[in-house]
């Protein structure tokens, strides 16, 4: 197990070095706090290998987490209870992982499971346990993970081999949807990482690269030309704040949440200071702001934070 998770954390640590040598855009005006209000609702065990890596919201102000070396699903409550859900069975490959999760209308979790040959796409599911819906043997690193609502599918990023899926969940089908330079990764080894289906197209980040993507859908369902939105240093998971395009994007190497609006700006609105330790994925409903610390670089309290939005 040790073995196990020094090869993810080498992998992880190594993004550091393209992360901090990205340029951020302009600062936006500092005049109004866009974030207010951070607190930390639950501290986990590192020792116990809690160290969250995504994380998908509950109707009822809960919070899903990834622990990707335990290989769990656990459930946050408000108030910070902790529970695990799932624990998934041990592979043969030598790095394993839960990474990307999202809920679907009917309450499923759905995770990547990254498990070198028996790596896929999971489903969770209250009282019944976790079952593999999809097989994606040929993923070399299965990172973030979105849900179409519109018509069910999922798409998933490859950080390594720079590239993301697209999955039907309910007849395992899977396509390799999109490619291209944008998305590859640079010296570092993880490119595209965080994903969310937004507004018609599929929006990603690129680790290395530094940047926020957009792909359109076409009518088709095939992946459109992917053009560069914004330039964030370190960016992993984001999440948009609104019906706008403006995201909240964690910001891993830096122990910084940052404010992205494209065309104006970047602007940190979350630090170390708030509780931040290698923020990893962001996420938003109405006003509330959860941002989950995975402590990968600093080796110290990681944990889930909440804050409120301001619009």
């Amino acid at each position: 197990m040790a073995e196990r998770r020094h090869s993810r954390l080498a992998l992880i640590g190594a993004l550091v070095l393209a992360g901090l040598g990205t340029v951020q855009a302009t600062p936006a005006s500092a005049s109004v706090p866009p974030v207010t209000g951070a607190r930390i609702v639950a501290h986990f065990d590192i020792a116990a290998r809690q160290q969250p890596e995504n994380i998908a919201l509950g109707p009822d102000g809960s919070a899903d987490v990834t622990f990707p070396f335990a290989r769990q699903v656990a459930r946050v409550t408000p108030d910070g209870n902790v529970t695990v859900l799932a624990t998934l069975p041990l592979a043969t490959a030598a790095t394993v992982g839960v990474s990307g999760i999202v809920r679907a209308p009917d309450g499923s979790l759905y995770v990547n499971y990254l498990a070198g040959a028996e790596s896929g796409i999971w489903q969770i599911r209250p009282g019944v346990g976790a079952r593999q819906v999809a097989a994606l043997p040929e993923a070399k690193f299965l990172n973030g993970l979105a849900l179409d609502a519109r018509s069910g599918t999922l798409y998933a990023t490859d950080s390594t081999a720079g590239t993301v899926w697209r999955v039907w969940p309910h007849s395992g089908r899977t396509e390799l949807w999109a490619t291209g330079d944008k998305l590859l990764p640079g010296a570092a080894g993880f490119g595209v990482n965080g994903i969310k289906v937004h507004d018609g197209s599929v929006w990603v980040s690129n680790t290395d690269q530094g940047t926020l993507l957009r792909i359109p859908v076409r009518h088709d369902g095939t992946a459109g030309r992917i053009s560069e939105v914004a330039r964030v240093a370190a960016i992993d998971d984001f999440a948009f704040t609104g019906a706008g395009d403006t995201v909240l994007a964690a910001q891993n190497a830096l122990d910084a949440v940052a404010l992205v609006t494209p065309g104006h700006g970047v602007r940190t609105v979350l630090t170390a200071a708030d509780g931040l330790s290698t923020p990893s994925s962001v996420a938003v409903r109405r006003s509330a702001v959860y941002v989950t610390s995975a402590a990968y670089f600093t080796g110290m309290d990681p944990n889930l934070l909440t804050a409120s939005l301001g619009h």
